[in-house]
């Protein structure tokens, strides 16, 4: 899945390429604007798969300002210094904090920052400042590369190449409480401190290379979901950084200035890059640092007297991130686990909600409860690591997480084959499941036991039990029914059992009753 996806980027990121070259030999541009596309490519070519019709048609509206604007930007850091780094500073601080208004505007907000971060690729001081003529060129270039990103992401989902994203309602990101910042609020306010310290530091310690520093300050900082995902990604990065840096220079002193040997080993090495993000963020941090050394000597900047530069930048540049996220407004990573795991359980209540005799709506829950448990993973993958490195005895108080913060993905991640299992049997006897009346009523009892768990989760009182009389059907056992309604009633049991545990995590002594449901639901 991983190598397909990397087909469909590259594919994204060649054509794009193709295109930056041509428009630079005839517009007279400099190599700056195609190394500009190529970064927005790799991103978008990776971005755009879980993008539906609006947010592609957003993307040739926002991508293109975007890339003029980074163009000006490129001139005024140039020119103005304390200027440029001020509007860089506010321009990626605000793109992060429009995701308060939901997930369109966090994807439109993830576009404004490509063509900003392309602008610290480019070393300083090899390319002449632009004029303002060569800013409508980077909004035709990004808009070609949204319209061959559409093309190529289009083939792959309609031959089969990659799945279709999940349909997913788009709303409104919840309102925070009067006592709390939003989580985009906070990330965005992190950010301008990580950003705003590794511009003084770059600009006063490297001025000629003032960009590494703020480069893995935004990255480390970039998407940190809590101080626990900040602190591993900060590590990651730092070691994988330094190792891409110390392989590229021994690599890189092979080639000479304006190799078109290196341009082809650039290409390669990010394709590695995207193929293997997925695994480790370690990887796609060294292959990228790679990237850059060997850019910086097709340049001309000798990669081996730069070595100690880059690996202090790196290293101060992580420092700075993982430390405004840990001391401006910090998000606890206790408190990002109860809502992803309270999103996954919203995703499983939509499947027993939904219309079974509609087997779309099936289907999409069940994509929608899959991908809310990955991201789930996602959130606790830095709590698994650190629960795993070995630590004295007197740290081991603040290392270990909560008890809920493991438990919850585990007991999730054990809901995935009954939920598979209780798709394909609607999908089997969508007619049969629905007149049945002991599916009907564990399907109720799960959808309420479910809820009551959400509940717990945001800490609100489980309501009584209502006082009407419960179903009178007796619930049969799975061995004694139909095979399409005994795996609905063993995968249903399963779930169930799931939830049980999972509200335990959460201070839940036993399950509902099907009398509650009514009660729960209000």
């Amino acid at each position: 899945m991983y190598l397909r996806t990397t087909v469909v980027t590259m594919a994204t990121v060649l054509g794009t390429y193709g295109w930056a070259l041509l428009v630079e030999h005839e517009a007279g541009l400099h190599v700056d604007s195609v190394v500009q596309a190529v970064v927005i490519a790799s991103a978008l070519g990776r971005a755009q798969r879980l993008f539906d019709r609006t947010d592609r048609l957003l993307a040739c509206v926002v991508l293109p300002c975007a890339a003029a604007a980074g163009t000006e930007l490129s001139t005024l850091l140039q020119r103005h210094p304390d200027a440029g780094d001020a509007a860089f500073v506010l321009g990626v601080a605000a793109a992060i904090w429009v995701r308060r208004f939901g997930a369109r505007a966090t994807r439109a907000g993830t576009l404004v920052v490509l063509p900003l971060i392309a602008v610290l690729v480019v070393p300083a001081g090899t390319v002449p400042v632009s004029g303002h003529e060569h800013t409508a060129w980077a909004a035709v270039t990004a808009l070609a590369a949204v319209a061959w990103g559409t093309v190529v992401t289009w083939t792959a989902q309609h031959t089969g190449l990659v799945p279709r994203p999940p349909s997913a309602k788009v709303t409104a990101a919840p309102r925070a409480t009067r006592r709390r910042l939003p989580a985009s609020t906070r990330m965005a306010l992190q950010m301008a401190a990580a950003l705003t310290a590794a511009f003084a530091i770059g600009r006063n310690v490297w001025p000629d290379h003032w960009a590494w520093v703020v480069l893995t300050a935004f990255l480390v900082c970039s998407g940190a979901r809590s101080r626990g995902d900040v602190l591993v990604k900060g590590a990651w990065r730092t070691l994988g950084a330094a190792a891409g840096t110390v392989v590229a220079t021994a690599v890189s002193g092979q080639f000479g200035p304006r190799s078109d040997t290196a341009v082809v080993v650039i290409f390669v090495v990010l394709a590695v890059a995207t193929w293997l993000r997925e695994l480790s963020y370690a990887y796609w941090a060294a292959f990228v640092t790679a990237v850059l050394s060997l850019l910086y000597d097709w340049f001309g900047q000798s990669p081996g007297d730069l070595l100690h530069t880059r690996l202090a930048g790196i290293a101060v540049g992580a420092v700075l991130g993982v430390a405004a996220s840990w001391l401006v407004l910090p998000i606890r990573t206790g408190t990002v686990i109860r809502a992803r795991t309270a999103a996954a359980l919203s995703g499983l209540g939509e499947l027993m909600e939904a219309d079974w005799r509609d087997g779309t709506a099936v289907r999409m829950a069940q994509a929608r409860f899959a991908y809310r448990v990955e991201q789930l993973g996602v959130v606790t993958a830095p709590l698994r690591f650190l629960a795993a490195v070995p630590t004295p005895r007197v740290l081991s108080a603040r290392r270990h997480p909560d008890h809920f913060t493991l438990g919850s993905v585990m007991a999730l991640r054990r809901c995935g084959d009954p939920v598979d299992d209780l798709a394909g049997a609607v999908g089997a006897a969508p007619d049969a499941l629905t007149a049945d009346p002991a599916v009907l009523q564990r399907r109720t009892q799960v959808a309420a036991h479910a809820l009551t768990v959400r509940r717990a989760i945001g800490r609100r009182p489980t309501p009584p039990p209502a006082t009407g009389a419960a179903p009178s059907e007796q619930v049969r056992t799975p061995g004694t029914a139909a095979p399409p309604i005994g795996s609905a009633l063993a995968a249903l049991d399963a779930i169930d059992t799931q939830l049980g545990a999972l509200g335990e995590l959460f201070g839940l002594s036993a399950a509902p009753t099907a009398g509650t449901t009514t009660a729960a639901a209000n």
